[in-house]
């Protein structure tokens, strides 16, 4: 099923249509991968790795749950330290 059109320019460049970059997720700067699948090409955005994903590959356990005030307490802290006069 086709989603959407693009033309290829003189120099070899192509507009992805919203509806494409709607679907993708992609936006200005946002890189995208080309593969050879038999026949086809294949378009997709690279790199689709999220925050969460990150996070769950570099700490194994889940942080301790904090409450709101423990959360305040800890900046407070951090920045007494921080910016304490020496």
């Amino acid at each position: 099923m086709t989603i959407a059109h693009s033309k290829l320019t003189a120099q070899g460049q192509i507009s992805v249509p919203s509806e494409v970059r709607r679907k993708l997720g992609v936006g200005p700067g946002s890189i995208l991968e080309w593969e050879e699948d038999g026949e086809k090409i294949v378009v997709r955005r690279a790199g689709r790795y999220t925050s969460e994903d990150v996070h769950k590959a570099l700490f194994e356990a889940a942080p301790k749950p904090r409450t709101l005030e423990e959360l305040k307490a800890g900046v407070r802290q951090y920045m007494k330290t921080r910016h304490a006069r020496r």
